[in-house]
């Protein structure tokens, strides 16, 4: 059964005080709103960086949160809310008692709510702008008017594109409508003020007042750009039309960009529209799994006659030991131990295996799997965010929180991206109104170039491109990697597995099932003791044990129908073995390295442990009362998929290398058996870690795979942990990367996820770069002296929405991955 996390085992108990002492680090989740690009996200997070008692700040743009690592007894949470608010932006404490599910489906209503105001914004600003360009039209078209004003910007008009939409249109609505033609240019020009002003307010209020709380805070992001521009635009057309004489007296036409200013800020919010339902699409994994669970659950409950029924209860309900009844085909609600009945269980969702996983009495089984065949009563044991969907879900949460190392480049930039983008913006207008003028254009009309230059450099130019590019990418990778098995606890780890070019693996129930059985017992010579005998005192002391190994011998001893005792004065000696008081005789069980310890002399088994160690059966030396008893040779078969796992491995050009505390010549068979060509054998934990130190020394990237305690070391030391599903929770604990199905198969799935992830960051940081590369040297006209080609604010709109949603939808390619 694969074992990601123990609920029990990780989580306080109710009456736990789990608050963090003074000195040790503590992290919370803030939930931060008002962030629209790159530079607010660089903005929080070097405040909160900043702040006293912070130790590390991730904030995730598109997650909306900031993960904040911090001294308690330096600040509280309540304080880093306050920071985030000085910052200019939203934050508040999360709320206590709700576990993941509860907070995705809370999120998920805000994203709801916030889609479809956008989407509403978008369409009526859309249409308020397409029918400010028809009204538009006899303005533009008006002969003396559109005359006045191409001759005296010496052929460069203002926007050349929304002029050449007004030109070719205005025959089709002359003909339509004839009247309109003959409404007074006053008339039409306040008409659209009135109409501007609206959209202004209501759709495109949100630029406006975010580009004040970030001047209030002396800083500036995308709100700015946006909010400059077009409130230059409609600064521009609300002089021409209450003071038009100020234009004419000095030969240049009063136009007006009432609907530039309009479609401006529909095109941005139907860029943000897509760009919402996008990024939605990135935690989708997540929701699936938030799915899964039920919102009911049929227990046996007792009746006041002291009889037990069934009742459909709320999942909330539910409560540790209750005796929940499924049936065929049903979903299960909770986590627990079967107490009665057998039935194969679904659990594709949570693991990616697709056979379903035959359970019978005393199986664990969890919340959120399919029961396929017969009926099954089991016991409650860990509910809500204790519960190991939540758990998961909670870890995935966390990692697509999280941020990959390749962020900080784009943060860097984005840092002082706004800020230069207003001084290019300047030096467009400098140069264009410079060049005109000197060309012989008058200053009206320079003016009026010039100044569309410069508002397109400034719409043009947007960050948010750059602060969506690695968080989509490393939302959509954790929720692909989950949905076939791998939990990869963070963006961190993520890159770092695609960077690994050394993978080592631990033997014991990583190569092998780690469920070993025992299948010899041999008499030392001149030893007066049976077989049954043997395995009786072995078995007995490794009860105490939970060592693979040692269960193997108890299985061993309990199948022959033997009766165990209870050993007393038990020691563990890790790597060795073990000894205890058994039956009033002491009993000392383990390898030869212990039995040397010990002053016992087994020359005479060599030749025996030989043989087994040849056939990759492992030897375990048995002594009583001080003398070489015998030897219990157990095997641990090679896993089925462990063979084409490693061939795979190799084919990707990683080197494979097997660890293990076992004797060489047994290594050296699995090893074999396997296609490994370099073997590590006889090292204890200490001896593991110094295995991956002499790797990194040699200046290879180590993954590290085990299950078991005495991996844990070896896994946090390596450059990438990766803890095999059926393995202890100490091991899972200290790894990058959980596997959630008991075979290796996975290791290559996340090396893979992460090489394909890794190439998608960067190609979702060099567009989101290049396109402002090549974006704003054409906004601010440098093609035009060759080519003739000009940017028009309304088209770098266009172009600035398509570049955020571009970024995500190639994110979303990982989702095939």
């Amino acid at each position: 059964m694969p074992a990601v996390l123990d609920p029990a085992a990780s989580l306080p108990t109710d009456d736990t005080d789990d608050t963090p002492a003074a000195g040790v680090a503590a992290t919370v989740i803030l939930p931060v709103t008002g962030m629209t690009c790159a530079a607010c996200q660089s903005r929080v997070q070097r405040q909160l960086t900043r702040a006293p008692g912070v130790t590390a700040a991730s904030v995730n743009l598109l997650m909306g949160s900031a993960t904040v690592t911090f001294d308690p007894g330096v600040v509280s949470p309540a304080a880093l809310v306050k920071v985030v608010l000085d910052a200019g932006y939203d934050a508040e404490l999360p709320i206590e008692g709700d576990d993941v599910v509860e907070q995705l489906a809370a999120r998920d209503a805000t994203t709801s709510h916030e889609y479809d105001a956008l989407r509403l914004k978008a369409v009526v600003s859309g249409v308020a702008g397409a029918v400010a360009m028809l009204v538009s039209m006899p303005l533009m078209v008006r002969g003396d008017h559109a005359l006045m004003s191409d001759h005296a910007a010496g052929g460069v008009v203002a926007d050349p594109f929304m002029r050449w939409v007004m030109t070719a249109l205005s025959p089709l609505l002359e003909a339509a409508f004839p009247w309109l033609y003959r409404v007074p240019p006053a008339v039409i020009s306040w008409s659209l003020l009135v109409m501007t002003v609206g959209v202004m307010v209501w759709a495109g209020r949100q630029f406006y007042v975010g580009a004040w709380n970030a001047l209030m805070h002396r800083s500036a992001d995308m709100n700015t750009l946006v909010a400059v521009g077009t409130g230059a635009a409609f600064v521009y057309s609300v002089t021409a039309t209450v003071a038009p004489d100020l234009f004419t007296r000095n030969g240049v036409a009063p136009d007006v960009y009432y609907e530039a200013v309009i479609f401006i800020i529909a095109l941005i919010l139907t860029g943000k529209m897509f760009e919402a339902s996008a990024t939605r699409r990135t935690s989708s994994a997540l929701r699936a799994l938030a799915q899964l669970r039920p919102t009911t659950a049929r227990v046996m409950r007792p009746t006041p006659d002291g009889s037990m029924v069934e009742a459909e209860l709320s999942l909330a309900d539910v409560r540790v030991n209750d005796l929940v009844v499924i049936r065929p085909g049903e979903r299960l609600p909770v986590d627990g131990v079967v107490e009665s009945g057998a039935s194969a269980v679904d659990e594709s969702m949570l693991t990616g295996e697709s056979m379903p996983v035959a359970k019978g009495v005393g199986a664990r089984v969890i919340g959120g799997t399919i029961n396929a065949t017969g009926a099954i009563r089991y016991r409650a044991t860990t509910l809500g965010a204790r519960s190991m969907l939540a758990q998961i879900m909670t870890l995935m949460r966390d990692a697509q929180a999280s941020r990959a190392p390749i962020q900080g480049l784009a943060d860097r930039i984005s840092g002082i991206f706004v800020p230069v983008v207003m001084g290019l913006s300047l030096v467009t207008f400098a140069t264009w109104f410079a060049v005109l003028t000197q060309g012989g254009t008058g200053a009206g009309a320079a003016t009026v170039r010039a100044f569309a230059a410069a508002v397109a450099v400034l719409i043009i130019a947007c960050p948010c491109a750059m602060g969506l590019a690695v968080p989509t990418a490393v939302m959509v990778a954790t929720g692909r990697g989950a949905e076939s098995g791998v939990l990869i606890k963070g963006g961190e780890a993520l890159q770092r597995a695609g960077d690994v070019t050394t993978i080592i693996l631990d033997k014991t129930g990583t190569v092998t099932e780690g469920r070993p059985t025992v299948t010899d017992v041999l008499i030392a010579p001149g030893a007066t003791i049976d077989t049954d005998a043997l395995l009786t005192f072995a078995g007995s002391l490794e009860q105490s044990s939970e060592h693979p190994i040692a269960g193997a011998v108890v299985r061993g001893a309990r199948d022959r129908g033997l009766t165990l005792t209870e050993a007393t004065a038990f020691e563990s000696q890790t790597g060795r073995g073990a000894t205890a008081m058994v039956g009033g005789q002491w009993v000392a069980v383990g390898n030869a390295t212990q039995m040397q310890e010990l002053s016992l002399d087994v020359s005479s088994m060599q030749e025996a442990v030989a043989a087994l160690s040849a056939a990759a059966r492992t030897a375990v030396y048995v002594a009583v009362d001080g003398t070489l008893a015998g030897v219990i040779a157990v095997a641990d078969p090679v896993r089925a998929t462990s063979r084409a796992a490693i061939a795979e491995l190799q084919h990707m050009g990683l080197r494979v290398v097997m660890l293990t505390g076992d004797t060489l010549a047994t290594a050296t068979a699995v090893a074999r058996d396997t296609g490994i060509s370099a073997v590590v054998a006889g090292v204890l934990p200490a001896g593991k870690v110094a295995a991956v130190r002499d790797e990194q020394r040699d200046g290879r990237v180590v993954a590290m795979v085990g299950d078991g305690v005495n991996d844990a070391p070896a896994l946090a030391q390596a450059d990438v942990g990766i803890a095999i599903g059926t393995g202890t929770d100490v091991a899972i604990e200290a790894a990058d990367i959980a596997l959630m199905r008991g075979d290796l198969s996975g290791v290559a799935r996340a090396i893979a996820l992460s090489r394909a992830t890794m190439r998608t960051m960067k190609q979702n940081l060099f567009w989101a770069f290049v396109y402002n590369v090549i974006g704003i040297p054409v906004a601010a006209g440098v093609l035009y002296p060759v080519f003739g080609v000009l940017l028009s604010p309304v088209l770098a709109s266009a172009a600035m929405a398509f570049s955020s949603v571009s970024v995500v939808t190639n994110s979303l390619r990982l989702r095939r991955a």
